[in-house]
């Protein structure tokens, strides 16, 4: 099935695999709190247990340098795709009013970024992440 949107999440290539796990865990999250139309219905296995929604369409996960991830950043932000991000101090932080402090003391230009999800039409997605490599 081919959607009208993509999702991407852009992970930077020098993080331990936990971190590019727990950074493509929390922004896909956000991803959906922010679109809820991304979550898909609840399963049912064929003795009639029920499980959680997943998200309805598939996700991108690209590898990107720090410098690659601050192009992506300002060609979303050029184009109007409001990004989420994942600073490298967010892995010292212990909640979510710590996290929103951490972030709201940097300037745009010195965040220490290390993943940004992003969800908009495919052809936005395409020129945001073009060049990019899938992670792999």
């Amino acid at each position: 099935m081919r959607y009208d949107t993509k999702i991407a999440i852009v992970v930077r290539e020098n993080l331990a695999t936990w971190q590019k796990l727990n950074v493509a865990s929390f922004l896909a999250g956000g991803l959906v709190a922010a679109a809820p139309e991304l979550a898909g219905e609840p399963y049912q296995d064929g003795s009639g247990r029920f499980y959680g929604p997943l998200i309805r369409q598939p996700v991108l996960i690209f590898s990107a340098t720090a410098e690659e991830l601050r192009q992506v950043l300002q060609r979303a932000q050029g184009r109007g795709v409001r990004a989420h991000l994942y600073t490298n101090e967010l892995f010292s932080t212990g909640n979510d009013i710590a996290n929103r402090a951490a972030v709201a003391g940097v300037a745009t230009a010195a965040l220490d970024l290390v993943g940004l999800g992003l969800h908009a039409e495919r052809k936005e997605i395409d020129k945001i992440t073009k060049g990019l490599k899938l992670h792999g």
